[in-house]
């Protein structure tokens, strides 16, 4: 599965102190090894490293009838 530019994701993150994370991001951009993204709970840029992501899937966009 590849992270692709635009796409929403979810993913657990183990930061620079050590803690982990679940956050839902809007992936920006992606380059040497870093993402640009908006973290969708502070609405805030951020950049992630990769080798930091312990997991990640796809967030489904919600159909509306």
């Amino acid at each position: 599965m590849k992270m692709s530019i635009g796409q929403t994701i979810e993913m657990i993150y183990l930061d620079k102190a050590g803690r982990i994370t679940q956050r839902k991001i809007e992936v920006h951009g992606i380059r040497d090894g870093r993402i640009r993204a908006t973290c969708l709970s502070t609405g805030l840029p951020r950049v992630f490293l990769t080798d930091s992501i312990l997991s990640w899937h796809p967030v489904q966009r919600q159909k509306y009838a």
